[in-house]
């Protein structure tokens, strides 16, 4: 577990600088637009067409007010849970406020590197929010000894964004404790070849929620459709919490649609696709070893996170070449030296690797 300035008792300081605001689609608006997109970590390519199609169709519905329990009873099902465990929200960004705003919680913790959105909900709700930093010296992978036994609530990511780490399910699993809530946010767990390490479904885990977004492996950031797996009171607590009618009836086409046996039978392909495209960029980014590149590695999601000098003046060289992609430093646990890298098409990689040898040869200069 690293430590930054100022922390007590093994612990970051309640308020450090990081622009928790940050994601990676601010690379590619504006003048971003034109670029090849590293930043966003949707699967290119999506929605497919016969998702695009019944987003449509649902389209002449949009008279009545959505109801969403065909959609929350498919989600269900595909996890082999009863409907009282499910939650439906606009994208698991939506959890993250709904858990910030109605659990009582006294001390949560969030575990990073890791998704920046869960503690900025934390801290809009009020709450002082511990940190607990994995080394890159350890390969960003989770000691459960390192949380705090107080900690109440406690949020770490599955794969985790921006790391790649794929913690054992067993690890995960080690933080829950009797009076905490535990959430994990599995947001890229289905580009996960088998799902492997998923709590998703799990029922003998005390207070575990898990999120899990349609959004990042069917191109839907548009649409905002996520969902939240825990116990009916949990649910409950949380749905108390949401506006009515929060999720759109095209988003819950989408939903029900996504959770299909030909959606799924889909994603396990991509992801299997994925999985040997990003062993492509891998392998591509070693090369750059004798110049002071690191890649974190094992990388197990759909993305890739990388250590090089001048970072910030590789990455404005790229931009220029026609490449964005993510800064690492508003990250907890990370700093400039650091850069995201979404898995794109062995095509898309090696311009892309041809581009970097370019930004790094300017950024020397």
């Amino acid at each position: 577990m690293h430590t930054e300035p100022g922390t007590e008792n093994g612990h970051a300081p309640r308020h450090a600088g990081h622009d928790l605001r940050h994601h990676g689609d601010a690379e590619v608006r504006d003048d971003g637009a034109r670029l090849v997109d590293l930043a966003v970590n949707v699967r290119a390519g999506t929605p497919p067409d016969w998702l695009r199609e019944r987003i449509a169709g649902s389209l002449t519905g949009l008279a009545a007010y959505p109801d969403g329990r065909t959609a929350r009873e498919a989600v269900a099902a595909r996890h082999g849970l009863p409907a009282d465990r499910v939650l439906l929200t606009a994208g698991a960004a939506e959890a993250f406020v709904l858990l910030a705003r109605a659990l009582k919680v006294r001390r949560p913790v969030v575990v990073h590197p890791q998704f920046t959105e869960p503690e900025a909900a934390l801290r809009d709700a009020g709450h002082a929010v511990d940190r607990v930093l994995l080394r890159a010296s350890d390969g960003f992978r989770l000691d459960p000894a390192a949380v705090p036994e107080d900690a109440d609530l406690v949020v770490i990511g599955n794969p985790t964004n921006p790391t790649s780490v794929l913690h054992p399910a067993a690890s995960v699993a080690r933080l829950a404790r009797p009076g905490r809530t535990l959430v994990v946010d599995e947001a890229f767990m289905d580009a996960v070849p088998g799902e492997r390490e998923a709590l998703a479904g799990r029922t003998d885990v005390p207070g575990l929620v898990v999120l899990r977004s349609l959004t990042k492996t069917w191109g839907l950031a548009g649409l905002r459709i996520g969902y939240v797996l825990a116990a009916p009171g949990t649910i409950a607590e949380l749905e108390r919490a949401q506006p009515l009618w929060p999720v759109s009836t095209p988003a819950l086409a989408a939903a029900e649609a996504c959770v299909s046996d030909r959606a799924l039978a889909e994603a396990a392909d991509a992801a299997r696709r994925i999985a040997a495209d990003r062993d492509h960029l891998v392998a591509g980014l070693r090369e750059f070893a004798p110049d002071g590149l690191v890649v974190a590695e094992p990388a197990e999601g759909p993305f890739v996170l990388m250590r090089l000098p001048r970072a910030a003046a590789v990455r404005r060289h790229l931009r220029s070449l026609g490449y964005a992609v993510r800064r690492g430093d508003t990250f907890p646990g990370l700093d400039e030296e650091w850069l995201r890298l979404a898995v794109r098409d062995r095509v898309t990689v090696n311009g892309f690797l041809q581009a970097l040898d370019r930004a790094m040869t300017l950024a020397d200069r």
